[in-house]
């Protein structure tokens, strides 16, 4: 999907200059659910994701968890086919995180160098190959950056249970201290770069029709299982819409609707699919932009499932356009450093939600914490 070339450019490497250099770096850690960057990695990547409690909890899951990865195996392979053979949310991850940590070494050089990480939850990299290269790196100060803008605990909540598991296997000594980044669902950086892309859209469509055009903000759905335990996903994803919608004055109708459900179960609904179906039948209606909401770069929710799927199920396909992923966008990368620099300044090891959603969850979680001062904060001091 993209030249040799183009992954060299970015890849995890940073040069510093010589006033640093001999420092200990200080590690940015991308975490996201990631996908499979070829063809070949989707049924490892689908057993990893039917297999975590934190995010489908199934009946019987070890052996639920092989089945349907091996019955889904053959048509999302045929998913990633169409959409240049493989995700591309590893390169634009790389890709952000580096550019977050060339930021961050001019406006935080207390603090620099700083190394660029991702780690993946069901794809390469992998948490604990991530970890294993900071320990070789000799990062002693990392920032776990949850790439979910809002928090949920069978996502942002996840990866953190994860990476708690794979320290204690391979940093038992706690050489790396940890801080987390765990929400920032109206962050200024986020709201604007949306917005713009946004007005961008709504600017393809003739202009006597732009302010009827309808803004339908698509976020990936989540069970209600999880919902009812008192998740703060719908009210953080809720509350980045309507910050969205404050930045651009409320120049359109608009709704949040939700995606990419899976199985029988009852999921948070209305549904994407169903939505725009309804819509796009109204000759009232000239236009609808999508907007993916949830998600800080594309991958296969969004190129193939609301590109190709959505638009192949439409019977006026021209009407629907969907918004730009936020990928390269430097007002997006910027307020990512922002976010960044303010964390390391604050001096905080988490937000102050974090501690109420693992006392809400955490007891539906296997081998993690009890109490997120657990994993992250400094506990050379403890």
């Amino acid at each position: 999907m993209f030249s040799a070339t183009m992954r060299r450019s970015i890849g995890f490497g940073l040069r510093f200059n010589s006033t640093v250099s001999t420092r200990k770096p200080t590690g940015i850690v991308f975490m996201n659910m990631g996908g499979p960057s070829k063809v070949s990695e989707t049924y490892d990547f689908l057993l990893r994701l039917f297999s975590d409690k934190d995010l489908i909890p199934l009946p019987f899951q070890k052996y639920l968890a092989k089945y349907i990865a091996k019955r889904r195996t053959p048509s999302i392979e045929k998913n990633y086919e169409d959409i240049g053979g493989g995700s591309p949310i590893r390169y634009w991850s790389e890709y952000q995180c580096q550019r977050v940590c060339s930021i961050l070494d001019k406006t935080n050089p207390e603090s620099a160098p700083h190394k660029p990480y991702v780690a993946f939850r069901y794809a390469n990299p992998l948490t604990e190959d991530t970890l294993q290269q900071m320990l070789k790196d000799g990062v002693e100060r990392a920032v776990a950056f949850s790439q979910y803008p809002q928090f949920s605990y069978s996502t942002t909540g996840s990866s953190m249970n994860e990476l708690y598991r794979k320290t204690i296997e391979l940093d038992p000594k706690r050489s790396i201290q940890w801080s987390f980044i765990d929400r920032w669902p109206k962050h200024r950086g986020l709201v604007k770069a949306f917005s713009q892309h946004i007005e961008d859209k709504l600017a393809e469509f003739p202009e006597e029709d732009r302010k009827d055009i309808l803004l339908l903000f698509s976020a990936h759905s989540l069970p209600m299982d999880i919902v009812n335990r008192g998740d703060s996903y719908p009210a953080e994803v809720a509350a980045t819409v309507y910050a969205i919608m404050e930045n651009l004055g409320f120049s359109n109708k608009y709704r949040l609707v939700w995606q990419s459900q899976v199985g029988p179960k009852p999921w948070l609904g209305g549904q994407t699919a169903k939505i725009v179906e309804k819509l796009e039948k109204k000759d009232e209606v000239k236009g609808i932009v999508l907007i993916p909401v949830a998600f800080t770069s594309d991958h296969i929710e969004t190129l193939h499932e609301l590109d190709i799927e959505l638009k192949d199920e439409c019977e006026f396909p021209e009407k629907i356009k969907r918004a730009e992923s936020l990928n390269g966008n430097q007002e997006f990368i910027e307020g990512l450093a922002e976010l960044v620099q303010t964390h390391l300044k604050s001096g905080e090891p988490y937000s102050k939600q974090l501690e109420l959603d693992v006392l809400l969850a955490g007891e539906y979680a296997s081998d993690t914490f009890k109490h997120p001062s657990e994993l992250f904060g400094d506990h050379r001091k403890l």
